[in-house]
């Protein structure tokens, strides 16, 4: 299964590349409300009688045969080939995850953690009220180098190491880093600290009893012989200059599936398989079955889809514009056939995009400030955001509007819980005439001291989808006197904009899903560094943001469903209330794989994704 939902505190823009790599469209004439339902019933319809349905549910990946070239591509050349600073990079974090494993995996199905590189053992102290998680490693963990014998034991040393070292320094500005602090009863603080028991055992022990340990301690992590050295030689600087793209690929140790083995900038990345990979079939084989991975670096997405048209990429995910031809030239594949590709579809995406406001008081002397900062107007640009028109226009009609914060496969997800906000333009005017604002005599809204109210709308540079919905933004605000320019940026610079330099006014982007409530522990705290609109606050800046602070850590702690259902319930009804995000639409997933491919370890959907981890050549 893929690991979509094991990252703790890593819940950071990573997961905002699978909407800048792989979705784009064009735009089509706006359509009425009931030209729209007619529209996305048959359209939808139509295209899944075409497609293939499947769903993990828990099936046993069968055995397979080692060989074979896996095809992909990328967008943009990596940065780094750095682990710590792959929190902050999409890209690498993406070639990374070929080389690092995670302590347990998340089994969807069942709705359990299950061991990966790790057993877990939960220990409970009812009289103290704290816990420990006390993990023992596989013995059959190496970091190991491409063509040599060298393999060096994974130990306890490693993950305490990168624990405290690395995640627990705050100079790394790790995402990772307030995931290791837990509120107590009386409001303070406490470090949740790691210990050594022997070699292959470690434990973390928390001051408090968490709702979920296995989810706030599970982590990749790097190989201590070469990160400390580096750091005590360069501190910060040392590290972060490890691996930097100028490193021979050959000298990255790996205790994941790959290694990395070639890299020629602007053109590929290549991969080879590692055959001492614990994971292992029940032939006893190591997985993944094709013997390298080449990773072609095509910033075109009609590139890549000429690729996959070729048969020169595996796997494609269709843009919206694209469907309809990669549904109708595909052959799907009967019994032993090679030729064409088959489609399968997913549900829907559980996360959503969404559009947030900056309110970081480095710009109070600014009138954008002023109008952020009160909820009055923050939901009325959620009534002027039309989900349908965008659904209609960017999605063509495969998608629906994301109402709720929490996602449907979230354990304390409440459909009676949504968003108030909907799509409403005199709504909107009387939400805006509440906190003074009105048209001037050019049909202009202007702010009690008589300011315009025009705002810059960022959005990633290379996306299509993200251009065409600020577009439709733009277009809905100017009904009511709001001029929104439009600012297409770079991914890294938004990065930059977000967690450093904090000089945005509002932002499209994507952070995710909040499959389970305490995710995104550096997002939804407000000292979190992602708290997106307003980051790193030394205390709560306003009063909604101090309870939702004491809902989060009342949650954490509880361990009573009815008892967390009240917490969590009404932990979504403020954040829907007060608007700090505004979530968009979520869209029906569509992806294609060449019939080469043996589908029986093939799954699709929304919780996992395009399973490709265990695919292996037709015989």
């Amino acid at each position: 299964m893929k690991k979509k939902f094991i990252q703790v505190a890593v819940f950071f823009l990573v997961v905002f590349s699978f909407l800048i790599c792989i979705i784009s469209c064009k735009k089509s004439n706006e359509m009425s409300l009931d030209e729209i339902s007619i529209a996305t019933t048959d359209g939808t319809a139509a295209l899944l009688a075409k497609t293939i349905s499947k769903p993990w549910q828990g099936e046993e990946y069968v055995p397979g045969a080692v060989g074979g070239v896996w095809n992909s591509s990328m967008i943009e050349d990596p940065k780094t080939f750095n682990l710590i600073i792959s929190e902050r990079d999409a890209t690498t974090s993406s070639i990374m995850a070929h080389m690092h494993d995670y302590l347990v995996d998340y089994d969807y199905v069942k709705k359990e953690f299950v061991p990966n590189c790790a057993s877990p053992e939960i220990i409970v102290n009812e009289e103290e009220q704290t816990m420990s998680v006390v993990y023992t490693l596989r013995d059959d963990l190496y970091w190991s180098f491409y063509d040599s014998t060298e393999k060096i034991p994974v130990t306890s040393d490693d993950v305490i190491f990168w624990y405290d070292e690395i995640e627990g320094d705050p100079e790394f500005r790790s995402s990772a880093y307030n995931s290791q602090f837990t509120q107590l009863p009386d409001g303070t603080e406490k470090r949740i600290t790691i210990e050594k028991i022997d070699d292959k055992r470690f434990a973390f022990h928390f001051p408090r009893i968490d709702s979920n340990p296995l989810l706030s301690t599970n982590r990749n992590f790097g190989p201590k012989f070469l990160f400390e050295p580096a750091k005590k030689q360069g501190g910060v600087q040392g590290v972060l200059d490890l691996f930097s793209v100028d490193t021979d690929p050959k000298k990255i140790p790996s205790m994941g599936p790959w290694f990395l083995i070639e890299y020629s900038p602007g053109q590929r990345l290549v991969f080879a398989r590692n055959p001492d990979y614990w994971r292992k079939d029940s032939n006893g084989v190591a997985y993944p079955y094709p013997e390298t991975k080449v990773a072609q670096i095509v910033s075109d997405p009609n590139t890549q889809y000429l690729l996959f048209k070729e048969g020169k990429q595996e796997v494609y995910t269709p843009r919206p514009e694209e469907l309809d031809e990669v549904v109708n030239l595909q052959k799907q594949k009967v019994g032993n056939q090679t030729d064409g590709w088959t489609v399968f579809n997913s549900e829907g995406d559980l996360g959503a995009p969404l559009w947030s406001f900056n309110q970081n008081p480095i710009h109070k002397d600014k009138p954008f400030y002023n109008w952020f900062s009160k909820k009055e107007f923050r939901q009325g640009m959620s009534c002027l955001l039309n989900r349908d028109r965008i659904i209609s226009q960017t999605y063509r009609g495969l998608g629906a509007p994301k109402y709720s914060f929490f996602a449907e496969a979230n354990p304390f997800y409440d459909s009676s819980i949504f968003l108030q906000y909907k799509y409403d333009i005199k709504k909107a005017e009387e939400l805006f005439a509440k906190i003074g604002m009105k048209k001037n005599s050019e049909g202009l809204l202007v702010d009690m001291q008589g300011n315009l109210v025009e705002f810059d709308l960022t959005i990633p540079s290379d996306s299509t989808i993200f251009s065409d919905i600020a577009t439709i933004i733009m277009d809905e605000c100017a009904k009511v006197g709001i001029t929104v320019n439009i600012r297409n940026t770079d991914f890294q610079k938004i990065v930059e904009q977000l967690s450093s330099t904090y000089d945005w006014q509002s932002v499209l982007i994507g952070l995710g899903t909040n499959y389970w409530p305490t995710q995104g522990s550096n997002v939804w705290p407000s000292d979190g560094n992602l708290h997106l609109w307003y980051p790193l606050q030394e205390s709560p800046a306003t009063e909604w943001e101090a309870r939702i602070d004491n809902l989060y850590e009342q949650g954490s702690s509880t361990v009573d469903k009815e008892a967390a259902k009240k917490i969590w319930d009404e932990y979504q009804k403020i954040l829907l209330e007060e608007c700090p995000v505004i979530y968009l639409v979520t869209g029906r997933s569509f992806v294609a794989i060449q019939n080469r491919w043996d589908f029986s370890n093939f799954y699709y959907d929304n919780i996992g994704g395009a399973n490709t981890s265990f695919l292996y050549l037709q015989k």
